[in-house]
């Protein structure tokens, strides 16, 4: 076979350059921290990289979510705490209230700051977030959620909502989309009156000097299940003796008879002022058990009535108003004093009950906050397993990349140094 010498040439420049490009391959992947700088150096592990690759920036975008949600759920959690710690002041202002013995500046001491406090509910339910966004405004984020006066509720209205019932929500894990707000409706107006189960009142026209408490119920499934849920408490005085009967309001027959109306006198109940007054029917038919009780202390006068019936909605700032109009409205008489405390104690039950809410609604945020804890702890475990089956995919092994330079560094240095023997063999060398 006959060489040229332009053979010998491109031959020794080719294997040079192959040897170079080895060379700096290698270099590459020490510099970049890669061993696969394109597809083509490991199509197998390239690909699986690409799809760890895309999970891991999956997982990155919920964690994103998750920040997302965590602050606005702390931002809600914030304003409840506030609201909260609001209703727990209006609950003691309440207790100070419940005493016909306070001066009527006292009174109208109590019924300013509760004034002040309704303001601040006010304000607390028509927050906004960092976004402009109404926090209990629902799906109507642009929205002021809440409008009325006090002076509105005292009269007897009900606060305004102009929000609805959504709740937003944000996917924070590839199964889970949690809710990152509360509608102001769940928070602060639907919220049952009374004890929860009932709410208790006096008829207007009452002279005597009883008051009646909120009740309670013993037994839930027997107020559910009972055909009369609205009861009146009717007092009657003969001789000298005090006694009542209980009547259904919606047909006027009494309770304790069975269907009489009204209950003969021997057919009635002896009061005992305090005495819990037990809403079941004793022997009689049909028998009827609302399964709880109600305590009126005082004295009844004849014909005085005092009702309970089954609770219905009642917002936040209609309970706090309830309890400025029974403040400022006071009592002039023992009848009126009377009416008064009766107010004062439905107005606890009240607030109670809307602090009971609140407490229920921040401890659902706190779980949901608790969650996406739960949810950042594994995403944070499954983006460091993800970058360690990166690492093993793709990241140069650094002791067995510089011991491959080394190797081809000697294999570019001996084709210079042959390609430089090679090219200086010629015949005319030896003339």
């Amino acid at each position: 076979m006959r060489v040229s010498s332009s053979m010998i040439f491109d031959t020794g420049a080719s294997g040079i350059s192959r040897q170079t490009s080895a060379l700096l391959k290698v270099q590459q992947q020490l510099s970049s921290g890669r061993r696969i700088l394109a597809p083509g150096d490991d199509p197998v592990a390239a690909a699986r990289a690409l799809d760890v690759s895309q999970a891991n920036d999956v997982v990155n975008q919920f964690a994103k979510n998750q920040d997302s949600a965590m602050g606005m759920l702390g931002l809600e959690e914030v304003h409840l705490s506030h609201a909260e710690d609001l209703l727990q002041r209006v609950h003691e202002l309440a207790v100070q209230a419940g005493s016909t013995s306070l001066t009527a500046a006292a009174r109208k001491g109590i019924a300013t700051e509760l004034r002040g406090t309704f303001d601040q509910l006010l304000g607390i339910a028509n927050s906004k977030d960092a976004s402009g966004n109404h926090v209990f405004g629902g799906f109507k984020s642009d929205t002021i959620p809440f409008g009325g006066s006090i002076d509105a509720l005292i009269a007897g209205g009900e606060i305004d909502y102009q929000g609805d019932e959504g709740q937003r929500e944000l996917q924070v894990s590839g199964s889970r989309y949690i809710a990152i707000s509360d509608s102001g409706l769940d928070v602060f107006r639907r919220i049952p009156n009374g004890n929860g189960y009932f709410a208790t009142d006096y008829a207007a026209g009452n002279t005597g000097t009883a008051t009646i408490n909120a009740g309670s119920i013993s037994d839930p499934a027997a107020w559910r299940n009972s055909a009369t849920q609205e009861v009146e408490v009717r007092f009657s005085i003969n001789a000298g003796v005090t006694t009542y009967d209980l009547v259904d309001t919606a047909s006027g027959n009494s309770l304790l008879t069975g269907g009489a109306a009204p209950a003969a006198v021997g057919s009635q109940r002896a009061y005992l002022s305090g005495q819990p007054i037990t809403l079941k029917s004793q022997g009689v038919e049909p028998a009827f058990d609302l399964g709880g009780s109600i305590a009126i202390t005082g004295a009844a006068a004849d014909g005085d009535r005092f009702a309970l019936a089954p609770s219905s909605s009642q917002s936040v700032f209609a309970s706090v108003a309830k309890l400025v109009g029974a403040l400022e409205a006071g009592g002039t008489t023992p009848a009126a004093d009377a009416r008064y405390i009766s107010d004062i104690r439905a107005g606890l039950a009240n607030i109670s009950q809307s602090l009971e809410n609140v407490v229920r609604v921040r401890a659902a945020v706190g779980t949901r906050m608790n969650e996406i804890e739960s949810l950042q702890t594994m995403g944070g475990e499954l983006s460091l397993q993800y970058q360690q089956t990166l690492s093993e995919l793709q990241d140069v092994d650094y002791a067995e990349a510089i011991t491959e330079m080394t190797r081809r560094q000697a294999e570019l240095e001996a084709a210079q140094q042959s390609f430089l023997r090679v090219s200086q063999l010629s015949l005319f060398r030896l003339l």
